[in-house]
């Protein structure tokens, strides 16, 4: 039987998913994060079938989002994007050292991995922590920079006046970029990375993710295996089925 436990750890919600059987055992543990404007309960298929497997999944609520939501409209969130994905990359840690306190996980057989927002969560954490043993990219994009900048472009052309001086736009650039892995790609050091990303997608674009993807296969030449993009050539801003049984498969091979 597989158990849905809400639990609030360190502060964060969750949801803690595992084999009833095998929930207080250590396990091989995968953080699972949410989209912009989601919840941590949207994306419960991907932790039943990784549960199956034996898994240990946990699926935060990110800042502002799900029980932690604090009344903000998709504009009034657009504006705190980043905040809200350097402050999940914090949070990340703290799940982590708390679940590892617990003695619920093995620090060799930790896996991350995101929709959307979330996949841009999990590409900036691979460039945080060697903890990360294996990841899965499922529509993000690696280029913090480019795309806080195609953001603003947008938000711009809306309409939307941005309450950020010239300044604070450029401490803002300066702090996303320490975390932008599209400048710093060593320090992936060859762990497995999956990418799954649609052509037709019109929210995180397809070519940047394929771009980077394409810039490390010199870095993973010696184990191929390790690196894979899966292109779904009708899909859009839409995780396919293939993309969430792919993501399950590569935990199953490296985590």
């Amino acid at each position: 039987m597989i158990c849905v436990e809400h639990r609030v750890i360190s502060t964060i919600p969750a949801l803690h998913v595992a084999k009833q059987d095998l929930a207080q055992k250590k396990l091989p543990l995968v953080f699972f994060i949410h989209g912009f404007t989601s919840a941590k309960e949207h994306n419960l298929h991907y932790a039943y079938l990784l549960a199956e497997e034996g898994y240990r999944v946990i699926m935060p609520d990110v800042l502002y989002h799900g029980e932690r939501h604090q009344g903000y409209n998709e504009a009034e969130l657009s504006l705190r994007f980043w905040e809200i994905v350097l402050h999940t990359i914090g949070e990340l840690n703290i799940l982590k050292d708390e679940l590892e306190h617990e003695g619920l996980i093995d620090l060799n057989k930790i896996g991350l991995a995101g929709t959307s927002m979330g996949g841009i969560i999990t590409l900036g954490a691979l460039s945080t922590y060697q903890w990360i043993k294996a990841a899965v990219s499922l529509m993000g994009m690696p280029y913090y920079e480019k795309f806080a900048e195609m953001q603003i472009s947008h938000l711009k052309q809306k309409g939307v006046k941005i309450p950020l001086s010239e300044a604070e736009i450029a401490q803002l650039f300066s702090q996303i970029k320490e975390f932008d892995l599209s400048g710093q790609p060593e320090k992936l050091n060859g762990r497995p990375l999956l990418f799954w990303h649609g052509v037709k997608d019109q929210t995180v674009p397809y070519a940047p993710a394929h771009q980077f993807f394409e810039s490390l296969l010199p870095m993973y030449d010696s184990f191929p295996e390790k690196l894979q993009f899966i292109t779904d050539q009708r899909a859009g801003h839409k995780v396919s089925r293939e993309g969430l049984l792919a993501t399950v498969d590569w935990f199953k091979k490296f985590v």
